[in-house]
Order: C-alpha cells, then sequence, then structure tokens
C-alpha cells in the first residue's frame, strides 16, 4: 500500500514549504523525555495554523467549481473561520461566515479583539447565529440566500474537516516522516483533536509511513464516545479516497477539555505559560494547550505505550491569546 493516489488531487499552493519539526531542548531537558514540536503554526498565511493545509484542497475544489464565495462556520475566535478568510482574500473570493458564542459572554475583549479583530480587517462578512446547532444545515441554508443573490457559494466545513481537507494532513504526516527519517523514532505524536481532519488525516498518513508510531488525539470539545465516531467517519472516507484501507485503532484522551469547548483550564494554562517560559514559543487556549496539557500528563501517568522521543503538533492559535488575555 502507499500514497500514490495523494498527487492526483488538485491543490492550491498556499504553504510553499514544509513546516518546521524542531526539538525542544529545554522543554526535553525539564521533562527527562526528547519533545519535538512540529510547527505549523508557522504556516504563511494569516497567522498561521493548522487549517491552512485543508484549505488548499478545499480552495482548489472550489476554484474548480467556479465558487466566488467560500462560506464556513465557527466561534467567534475561530481559528478556521481567521485561516478561510485570509484564504479567500488571498484568491480574490468573499467570505461569510456564520459565527457562534460558544461561552455565552458577553466579554468585550472576547467579542471583538484576537480573531475576531482579524476577520474585520480580512472584510469576511459575518453573521452570527445563536448556536451552531446543526451547522451542516445551517450552511446549507446559507448558501441556498447567497444563491439567490447570484454569489456561487462554496461551503467549507466546520474546521475545513472532511475527506478532501484531510489529504493536507496526510501530507503532514509525510513530511514528518521525511523529516525524521534517520534522525529520531517517535514513540508518539500528539494532536488536538476537534473537528476531527486534522487527526484523522494523521491517523491515515502515520499509519502507512510511521506503523509503530501511537498517534494520541487530545480532545478539545467531546468525550472520546462522542469524538472517536467523527474521527473514524473522516479516517475511513479518506482511506477510502486514496485506495486504502485503515485498521489503525483511533487512540483518544479526553481528559483534558473540560469545562467545555473554548473554555481555558488550568492545565491547559500552565502547559502555555511552560512553553512559552522555555522555548519562546506561544500555544492558545482552546485547542494546543490543552492538547500540551495532554502530553504533560501522559508522560506523567506513563500513558504512552512506548519510551522513547514524541513529536507534538503545533496546530496555531495564538491570535486568540489576546481575546482570552484575563485567563493568563
Amino acid at each position: 500500500m502507499s500514497l500514490h493516489l495523494l498527487h492526483s488531487f488538485a491543490k492550491v499552493e498556499l504553504l510553499g514549504a514544509p513546516t518546521p519539526l524542531e526539538h525542544l531542548p529545554r522543554l526535553s531537558d525539564y521533562l527527562g523525555r526528547d519533545i519535538f514540536i512540529k510547527r505549523d503554526d508557522l504556516t504563511p498565511v494569516a497567522f498561521g495554523g493548522n487549517k491552512l493545509r485543508k484549505l488548499e484542497f478545499l480552495a482548489a475544489d472550489a476554484l474548480r467549481q467556479g465558487a466566488d464565495v467560500l462560506l464556513t462556520a465557527g466561534a467567534i475566535q475561530s481559528n478556521h473561520v481567521r485561516q478561510t478568510a485570509a484564504v479567500a482574500a488571498k484568491l480574490g473570493l468573499k467570505c461569510v461566515a456564520l459565527l457562534e458564542n460558544p461561552l455565552a459572554t458577553a466579554a468585550d475583549n472576547y467579542l471583538t479583539n484576537g480573531n475576531r479583530l482579524l476577520l474585520d480587517l480580512l472584510d469576511a462578512e459575518v453573521i452570527m447565529v445563536d448556536a451552531l446547532h446543526a451547522p451542516d444545515a445551517q450552511l446549507e441554508e446559507q448558501a441556498s440566500r447567497l444563491e439567490a443573490q447570484g454569489f456561487r457559494p462554496y461551503i467549507v466545513p466546520v474546521g475545513g474537516s472532511n475527506a478532501l481537507g484531510a489529504l493536507g494532513y496526510v501530507e503532514c504526516a509525510q513530511e514528518i516522516a521525511h523529516q525524521s527519517e534517520g534522525v529520531v523514532d517517535f514513540a508518539a505524536v500528539v494532536v488536538a483533536s476537534g473537528s476531527a481532519g486534522t487527526h484523522a488525516g494523521l491517523a491515515v498518513g502515520l499509519e502507512q509511513l510511521l506503523p509503530d508510531t501511537e498517534l494520541v488525539g487530545v480532545t478539545v470539545s467531546r468525550s472520546v464516545a462522542d469524538q472517536q465516531p467523527k474521527v473514524v467517519a473522516i479516517q475511513q472516507a479518506l482511506a477510502a479516497s486514496l485506495a486504502l484501507t485503515t485498521a489503525a485503532p483511533v487512540t483518544l484522551w479526553d481528559d483534558y477539555y473540560a469545562p467545555q469547548y473554548g473554555m481555558p483550564n488550568e492545565e491547559g494554562m500552565e502547559a502555555i505559560k511552560l512553553l512559552a517560559r522555555l522555548e519562546g514559543i506561544f500555544l492558545d487556549p482552546v485547542y494546543s494547550g490543552k492538547a500540551m496539557a495532554g502530553l504533560l500528563d501522559g508522560i506523567t501517568q506513563k500513558r504512552f505505550r512506548r519510551d522513547g522521543p514524541i513529536a507534538f503538533i503545533h496546530t496555531g492559535g495564538a491570535p486568540a491569546l489576546f481575546a482570552y488575555h484575563h485567563s493568563v
């Protein structure tokens, strides 16, 4: 089996080059275990982040269909929406975003700063909704409205997470395999697991390329019982699109997302402070901070299947720190 079909999918070249895979010497010394970080916070559009890999494929599909609007949805501080709006701007498309306030907060900083500020600079059209209770249906309804106005919308799913978008993280797995070959044998890779596309793409790619490396998804919004079928559905659809079979188990840890999606917790904030203090790298309070809390506790609790170096996927999101400054 191989990933030879990956190159048959059209994409818009947005990354330009692989993101760095860096050793973290001070954090490694602190933990007594080698830790590496895949710097997907350094992707080159609008403060970076993991969604750009997905948008390379999704935007290409939008252009192929003749779309003039990228339509998507997320929380007010969504990194995905910010990156989608930036890609739309870069390609000369309109961006329309359905936004919810998952914290039901009236805090002005959350409502206007961070990623929300950047949406205004990117000239995205924001439509507030009470809740994204059925995002697929809500996006379809908004697409119909836009079509009635003469637009040609392309729906980018929440988080860019479907089989097409997840191809971006099969490519990330290829980068990790290439960058680590002959240099380091990763015992595990740790990633935040939210809308599930990043996790599913890594799962398919790493199963093919680094089958002895454990992939751990740290949930940021759901229990294992609720998250697992989301990851598996994209994993299976993605594998089928590449003419592969996938048998690797999906490992999820759900001990670190409480009290809810988008709300910082003490463990996550301590992880953010630790990485900033030791390595000068900024995580975010919604995704990567909680995922790093999982990595740290996983080492303490001996949760990883084998000893050896660990790679952490930095999915970006630091602009949200400015909206959550009261938590820092």
